[in-house]
């Protein structure tokens, strides 16, 4: 996928991008293969795939998701910034908030959002089970996403906790999804989550399937989830 192809197949879905967002993206992208170089972020560094598989794929939330809408955006275990960075350069009125356990991917998006000029962008290391519990953090975003960090049940209780009453969850899964929804039913009705649909898609030219679960906060977490760090892991709410 080529810059101009990523900027066409975004406006067909109703996402216009100026010529400085379109230079944020190519920014992001040398910096990701530079940082890339002395720590491990990304096995994807080809330019046409990181633009199909990390921004496209990023940005693909907002095709069933009204971004205008929203303003505070939660995104557990971004990475090296996804979705939520590449969702802030086509969205730049967001309040972002990234939490990730990793020291060294927060020190790589400090300098990633500085170069790139985002505002409104707050970073912190922590563990989705300790920041979940954390006052003034809890139950306080519009919306919470994740990407490809873990299965829909321990998903459930890493992002729901942070989700507000009458807010929103999207997991962005791969292939996977259909069976993890499954084994996952358990935790939403046990963590104040019901699922409001499901999308499906490939991406354009690679083609490998996508599923967008977006999940509506529809009554409060109980105060005990989440529970301790490794416990969602180890022992899913399945």
């Amino acid at each position: 996928m080529n810059i101009s192809q990523f900027q066409q197949l975004l406006e067909e879905k109703g996402i216009t991008l100026s010529s400085s967002q379109l230079d944020q993206f190519e920014r992001y992208y040398k910096i990701l293969v530079e940082w890339n170089e002395k720590m491990n972020l990304t096995a994807i560094t080809e330019h046409g795939e990181v633009y199909e598989k990390h921004f496209y794929d990023s940005v693909s939330a907002a095709f069933f998701q009204d971004f205008h809408s929203i303003e505070s955006v939660c995104d557990v275990g971004a990475g090296a910034g996804f979705p939520s960075i590449p969702l802030k350069i086509c969205f730049p009125h967001l309040h972002v908030t990234i939490v990730d356990s990793l020291k060294k991917r927060i020190t790589f998006l400090t300098h990633l959002t500085e170069e790139l000029g985002l505002e409104n962008v707050s970073l912190y290391h922590d563990r989705a089970e300790e920041f979940g519990k954390k006052a003034g953090i809890r139950e306080s975003f519009d919306l919470v996403t994740a990407r490809a960090v873990a299965r829909i049940s321990v998903l459930n209780e890493f992002c729901l906790p942070l989700v507000k009453e009458n807010g929103r969850f999207i997991a962005m899964k791969g292939s996977s999804a259909p069976d993890e929804l499954k084994n996952g039913e358990k935790s939403f009705k046990v963590l104040g989550g019901k699922v409001q649909k499901i999308e499906h898609f490939q991406l354009p030219f690679e083609q490998s399937e996508r599923y967008i679960v977006l999940v509506d906060k529809v009554t409060k977490t109980p105060k005990k989830y989440p529970r301790k760090p490794g416990m969602p892991i180890k022992s899913p709410l399945e």
